[in-house]
């Protein structure tokens, strides 16, 4: 068991980016949400002008739930879609090679060997996590294991000088783990939050929200405990993105948040370390139907609507050049005294 502690965010280093923004060259807020954006950077960072370089990290591990014919894609794609991003043919890698972040995969029970040297192995369980409609997804120790790969990832990308991570995952079958542990969290009927993932049909629709419903009246979660809803029915890919996420609030990195996966995620990492969510940017609104619902949950506002469901990070890839914008407006931007031009 880990401890965390996330610091508040810096609400003077606001109220200072708040006032300099005052003082660029243009009507007060006319630069509209970029201006919230970079005082929202000022609060997580303690910097009014931060150096927000990205870094993309993708968690990857199969779920043995694709046992209950709820995904459209076999298994095997997940094997087959790490290699891409290895290899730097994946959505999340060209969007990463686009805006200038590193990218690192992590193996955290994918179901075959990954034989490529840039796929990180960390695997906790050797097949990926068990069919969570018949026995727990994975045991508390594992679900902690997988926190620690991503926790552990976050800290070594900021310390090779990260200033924003955007995070990712891969695994068949994870939208199913996803909408299970969103209709525990918002004690709602899961038919309202599964959506169609890679692209499932009628018959397979019904079949899913069946199995969630099934599954959560068989383990009955704890909707404020991270550890049993991650062990019971979630997902390994799930749990590092939640740990590499509490590791960069813990150092003041503002994180990108990507589609429903991601944000799920999100909803673990600050049940772990309330405040973690302080430090989150939602990047993009998914056609997923939960996202939407799980990103009111953490009063977090889309940045961008694309009609993306990818996922692996890519809305977050794309959606970065705004955080940019706000980010290059307080570094480049003339102030009114500076470039002589009348406040009136």
């Amino acid at each position: 068991m880990l401890t965390f502690s996330v610091p508040p965010l810096h609400h003077e280093k606001m109220a200072e980016a708040r006032e300099y923004i005052d003082s660029l060259t243009k009507p007060p807020g006319s630069l509209g949400r970029l201006e919230e954006l970079a005082i929202h950077l000022a609060g997580m960072t303690g910097n009014v002008q931060p150096d927000i370089q990205p870094a993309s990290l993708v968690f990857c591990a199969d779920h043995g739930i694709v046992e209950e014919n709820v995904s459209a894609s076999p298994q095997e794609v997940t094997y087959e879609m790490a290699m891409n991003m290895a290899e730097g043919g994946a959505g999340i890698s060209i969007f990463s090679k686009m805006i200038g972040a590193p990218l690192s995969v992590y193996d955290l029970g994918i179901m075959r060997p990954v034989p490529h040297n840039k796929v990180i192995n960390k695997k906790i369980r050797e097949k990926g996590t068990a069919n969570f409609l018949k026995e727990r997804a994975m045991t508390e120790e594992e679900a902690w294991l997988a926190i620690k790969v991503g926790y552990d990832a976050a800290k070594q990308a900021i310390k090779e000088g990260a200033g924003c991570l955007i995070l990712g995952e891969l695994g068949i079958g994870n939208t199913t783990a996803s909408s299970a542990i969103s209709a525990a969290i918002l004690d709602i009927d899961p038919e309202a939050v599964v959506g169609r993932g890679s692209g499932i049909d009628d018959q397979q629709l019904i079949r899913k929200i069946e199995v969630c419903r099934e599954a959560l009246a068989f383990h009955k979660p704890q909707k404020n405990d991270a550890i049993d809803l991650l062990s019971k029915v979630g997902g390994l890919d799930m749990a590092g993105m939640a740990g590499a996420m509490v590791g960069a609030a813990e150092m003041r990195i503002p994180i990108l948040l990507d589609g429903f996966i991601c944000t799920v995620a999100a909803c673990m990492a600050d049940l772990l370390a309330p405040g973690s969510v302080d430090y989150m940017i939602l990047s993009h609104s998914s056609v997923e139907p939960g996202h939407k619902i799980i990103a009111d949950y953490l009063h977090k506002q889309p940045l961008v609507q694309l009609d993306l469901r990818l996922g692996e990070g890519t809305g977050a890839a794309v959606s970065y050049p705004i955080i940019k914008a706000a980010n290059v407006m307080v570094k480049e931007m003339a102030t009114f005294s500076g470039a002589k031009v009348s406040q009136k």
